[in-house]
């Protein structure tokens, strides 16, 4: 294993850490960061377990298939940066609905569930 290979695992579990953290706030500001943030995890694991950048495949000039670029890596990251984008747009619409209505972006414990907790000896 190479420094490099190390880095770019710590790079993504730090940015996996991070990101899931930040879904665990109670802030829906943070939990939109939260979610870009794992978004840009999920594709930068993608791409790096897609190995070693090769040529082209569709040049043509190689005769071994090791020497060729896998593409399907690329296009899943590709296809999740647009999902991960259009997912982002409606959590910005609810969070700014949400301070809208309520002029806070902070999630309130549910007063039923808290009830039915205490009834059931749950916390």
């Amino acid at each position: 294993m190479t420094v490099l290979d190390l880095t770019a695992a710590v790079v993504v579990g730090g940015l996996f850490a991070v990101g899931f953290h930040l879904l665990l706030q109670r802030s829906l500001m943070r939990l939109l960061f939260g979610f870009l943030v794992l978004g840009h995890a999920a594709n930068l694991l993608v791409l790096l377990a897609a190995g070693p950048p090769g040529r082209p495949p569709v040049t043509g000039e190689g005769r071994e298939a090791e020497a060729f670029a896998d593409p399907l890596p690329q296009a899943m990251a590709l296809t999740a940066i647009v999902i991960t984008f259009g997912v982002t747009v409606l959590l910005l619409a609810m969070v700014y609905r949400s301070w809208y209505l309520l002029g806070h972006d902070e999630v309130r414990d549910d007063v039923e569930d808290r009830r039915l907790g205490e009834e059931t000896g749950e916390r």
